[in-house]
């Protein structure tokens, strides 16, 4: 018999694995600001975040999809987002909506969604849960072309994630 500590760390985990947020702009094409932007790819990933980029890229590639190319600005919402999930230790979407805005006017960004998770020790652990899970595999092989990543530790070492995929 599970303790109810164990009951309570399985329930989270499976709430906080299986939630994921999406988002289409309204804005026609022609008419997104810097639609044309540069695009910086400086941002330095982990081991850990390398291998998820690969991971995402590789089941796209398996899938007949194109791959996709990170961006700094979508790494840096990102970033912040896992900086304050791990701080709150807590899993969620929290101001999606304000990431996605920041994308629209950085980079001109059309659609954006983004997947969450935590726990997970390993890239290929995190990814396939993704795919197990009908809302967070629908972002992966959704019609994006850019994405970012992060991931952080809590205080207890845990890892957090997130991951946004971006149309331009």
């Amino acid at each position: 018999m599970l303790t109810s500590t164990k009951q309570l760390c399985i329930a989270l985990l499976c709430v906080f694995t299986f939630a994921s947020c999406s988002q289409d702009s309204e804005i026609p094409e022609d008419t997104v600001a810097l639609q044309t932007a540069e695009l910086g790819d400086n941002v330095p990933y982990s081991a850990l975040e390398s291998e998820i980029l690969i991971e995402v890229n590789k089941y796209r590639a398996s899938k007949g999809l194109s791959s996709l190319s990170t961006v700094d600005n979508i790494t840096f919402e990102a970033e912040g987002h896992t900086d304050y999930m791990a701080s709150n230790e807590i899993v969620n979407h929290d101001n999606f909506e304000k990431r996605y805005q920041n994308l629209v006017k950085e980079i001109g960004a059309r659609a954006m969604s983004e997947n969450v998770a935590f726990g997970y020790r390993n890239a290929k652990s995190v990814v396939e849960a993704w795919i197990a899970s009908e809302g967070h595999r629908v972002n992966i092989e959704g019609n994006y072309t850019h994405f970012g990543i992060a991931v952080e530790k809590d205080k207890d070492g845990r890892n957090y994630f997130t991951n946004i995929f971006v149309r331009r």
